[in-house]
């Protein structure tokens, strides 16, 4: 019962509907796993019934100038309210923070399936949440979310027949991301991977990938790092909008992943556990709320 390629995938909130610029997913019916374990003496008998109990999955989408302020929001949690910035013609710049929460604001999934060879199908899962999510950041890649997507419904077939208007704005792409560590930028820093999950309060890594011999490599403990990813076009009235930058505090070195047998540049991951505040902000043309 999973739901590959041959699908995309349309979000849907109390105010608006966006289709997302398909990668990759996996959305399927949860399913549970009853089982009847052994006797203390004796080899027993261990039986599993399933059941069908909701929506389980995820979601992967390249992050564009349209989609990022809502997917954000859906994978962070709380968004405060537009602020307007000065000497802009219509931009509102938009600060998510990522909160040690499990229940996030609910959302609805369309998931339009079908081609040449298969029979087109519309299914809408309800109520559906974020129970974590991972931002990949990669050198000469485009920018990709995550979303680990859980819902309770069972999902039904979506009777509309309406076409969704395609997300095709620009991709941000990791060549155009600088990162500075306490005030400091870093040249040699390749990319990151962050992750957080939801369940039972939240818990965030950050996975770090740097180039060893093109820099001074990276602290123990990071007290502030800020990545700022922008689209480089002069179409845009101000770079503002072209840009989202995340904010992370107080980082903690856990592990040091790097192999150093190699006669070439080594990119080498390091692992740091988040102990303070990831914020992200967003800058969007008009005032209306992103939820």
């Amino acid at each position: 019962m999973v739901n590959g390629c041959d699908c995309s995938i349309v979000i849907k909130t109390t105010n608006r509907e966006m289709d997302v610029p398909y990668s990759e997913e996996t959305l399927r019916e949860a399913v549970s796993i009853l089982e009847e374990e052994a006797s203390i003496e004796g080899s027993g008998t261990c039986k599993a019934i399933r059941k069908n109990c909701g929506v389980t999955g995820c979601v992967v989408t390249p992050l564009t100038i349209g989609t990022a302020p809502l997917l954000f929001y859906l994978a962070m949690g709380s968004a405060g309210n537009p602020v307007f910035v000065s000497e802009t013609r219509n931009l509102y710049r938009y600060t998510i923070n990522l909160l040690p929460l499990e229940d996030t604001d609910l959302f609805d999934l369309i998931q339009d399936r079908g081609g040449e060879l298969v029979p087109s199908e519309r299914r809408l899962f309800e109520s559906c949440r974020v129970k974590g999510f991972e931002l990949r950041i990669m050198r000469d890649e485009a920018i990709k979310l995550k979303l680990d997507i859980t819902g309770e419904q069972y999902p039904v077939v979506y009777p509309y027949k309406e076409t969704f208007v395609k997300e095709s704005g620009e991709r941000f792409n990791g060549d155009s991301v600088t990162y500075k560590i306490n005030g400091e930028e870093f040249k040699n820093i390749y990319g990151v991977t962050l992750t957080s999950k939801k369940e039972g309060g939240t818990r965030t890594e950050l996975w770090i990938k740097r180039a060893l011999n093109t820099g001074p490599d990276l602290p123990h403990i990071i007290d502030e790092l800020t990545i700022t990813a922008q689209l480089l076009k002069d179409k845009y009235e101000h770079r503002h909008f072209g840009t989202f930058r995340i904010t992370i505090k107080r980082l903690v070195l856990t592990s040091d992943e790097t192999n150093i047998n190699s006669g070439d540049t080594v990119i080498g991951p390091l692992r740091y556990y988040v102990a303070d505040t990831v914020m992200t902000e967003v800058f969007t043309s008009g005032d209306e709320v992103i939820e």
